[in-house]
């Protein structure tokens, strides 16, 4: 008989991954950086339980890797492995962009807008933290729409992989503007109902932070 998790054990750890991943995400933890368990349960007041299924699930995901002693670090790459990571990537979101173009609901269609006014609101006040946050709301919403859950969570699953790489590309508000700017092109591109279209936005995009993003780290 499968086992039923008490849902304040569930959510205590959804919690905990969900505040990790945006430390990670916006560079608060480094890559390489070690997680002490009891260390997070004092911070979210929770027992080790939900702590370990935390990391236990962003092990799964390549945010974490294993480390000496049973310890868990922040995922950390050689310039060849990250090349090949958003190589991969890159090929994915633009699939997720053909998709979300030939799927594109009125809803999705008002969602994804306001996730591209959200990035120029928070590029606009060059806060790195809160533009890597919508910036992540944004590709998200693309992921949603394009009505395949499979792709979505594969597709999050590497931006979580990727966030402290990506984030060290931005270096102000410049850097930030500019990013939010050619998201344009992607929702024009899904906007427009062809998929080539859509591709192609994405992977011009894709192209400029890929690059950015290599010669940060």
């Amino acid at each position: 008989m499968t086992a039923i998790v008490p849902r304040s054990r569930e959510s205590a750890a959804q919690r905990i991954e969900t505040a990790l991943v945006d430390d990670i995400s916006t560079g608060r933890i480094a890559p390489g950086e070690r997680l002490d368990e009891t260390r997070i349960a004092v911070r979210f007041g929770a027992s080790r339980t939900p702590v370990r299924e935390a990391l236990g699930r962003l092990l799964a995901q390549g945010v974490l890797i294993a480390g000496e002693k049973r310890g868990v670090r922040v995922a950390k790459y050689s310039h060849e492995e990250l090349a090949q990571i958003f190589e991969t990537m890159f090929e994915i979101e633009a699939a997720c962009a053909r998709l979300a173009s030939q799927r594109l609901t009125l809803l999705d269609r008002s969602r994804l807008e306001a996730a591209h006014l959200d990035c120029m609101a928070a590029a606009e006040t060059g806060d790195i933290p809160t533009y890597l946050r919508a910036n992540d709301a944004f590709h998200m919403t693309i992921y949603e729409a394009t009505g395949n859950r499979f792709m979505a969570e594969l597709a999050s699953d590497f931006r979580k992989r990727t966030g402290p790489f990506r984030a060290k590309r931005f270096q102000g508000r410049d850097d930030l503007i500019a990013s939010a700017l050619s998201h344009r092109e992607i929702v024009d591109g899904i906007f427009s109902a062809d998929k080539t279209t859509a591709d192609e936005g994405m992977r011009s995009h894709m192209t400029a932070a890929f690059l950015h993003v290599l010669a940060a780290n």
